[in-house]
């Protein structure tokens, strides 16, 4: 410990030559020590008092580099626990629709996922319209909470029409995605996204474990069938911990 804080110290000093503020050297010191490799995915940072003590800055400092950094989606900050290196965000595509499980195995880690509701009920004004219902105005309706490792990244609101996958409501969404059972049932032939930057409800933050006032990431997307619409989800993420990505060609 003490030659870490030592090595710190030195790599802090080489940087005071600058005109940078100190919290913006010690953002970069940090950074600096992830990108190296030294300090990897969740690895525990030295605490608040070991900057101070080893680098002589006032804690007021060292706190506003460790928040900035946290909000960036660079490190991860547990109250009463400590300051972890953060996860790699995970990226999904811009422009497709991929299942989530997937995307999480593709990255060499472990999809798991919490169901908080499965049922059926009866469909708003909106939900009429938009899946033109006729007579009967019932919807399936899931919320689940998709977890990569012990990490919260998507909160899935879901709404389906009956008619498209009648099997919906026997299906355990711990063991595949509603989005695999729909496409095995329901083939995509059409999509649509709608991309937002918003805060989570107080529900909606504690489900994720995020701060309330942390900016999240949230995919509104319909999915038609046949021409005919299917599903409408509400896909919430933390924006510290998910990305979208996106290519294109110049024509």
């Amino acid at each position: 410990m003490a030659a870490r804080d030592a090595e710190l110290a030195r790599l802090y000093e080489e940087r005071t030559a600058g005109s940078l503020p100190a919290y913006r050297r010690v953002k970069d010191l940090v950074t600096e020590q992830i990108t190296s490799g030294r300090w990897r995915e969740g690895d525990a940072l030295p605490s608040e008092n070991q900057f101070v003590e080893s680098l002589g800055l006032s804690r007021m400092t060292i706190n506003r580099a460790l928040r900035e950094l946290s909000t960036q989606g660079v490190l991860r900050r547990v109250m009463g626990v400590g300051t972890f290196v953060a996860r790699g965000k995970g990226t999904s595509a811009l422009v497709e629709v991929h299942d989530i499980a997937e995307e999480v195995r593709r990255r060499g880690h472990r999809h798991r996922a919490r169901v908080l509701e499965l049922c059926e009920e009866e469909a708003g004004p909106d939900l009429v319209a938009q899946f033109g219902l006729g007579a009967r105005r019932t919807v399936f309706h899931s919320r689940v909470v998709h977890i990569e490792d012990d990490v919260a990244i998507q909160l899935e609101d879901r709404y389906v029409h009956p008619r498209f996958a009648p099997g919906y409501l026997d299906q355990d969404f711990t063991r595949r995605t509603p989005n695999a059972f729909l496409s095995e049932v329901a083939p995509l032939d059409r999509g649509e996204h709608i991309v937002e930057a918003v805060l989570a409800s107080s529900e909606e933050a504690a489900l994720l474990g995020i701060g309330r006032f942390e900016p999240c990431l949230l995919i509104q997307r319909r999915t038609w069938s046949h021409d005919a619409l299917v599903s409408v989800a509400r896909l919430l993420h933390p924006g510290s911990r998910y990305r979208l990505q996106g290519t294109f060609e110049a024509h």
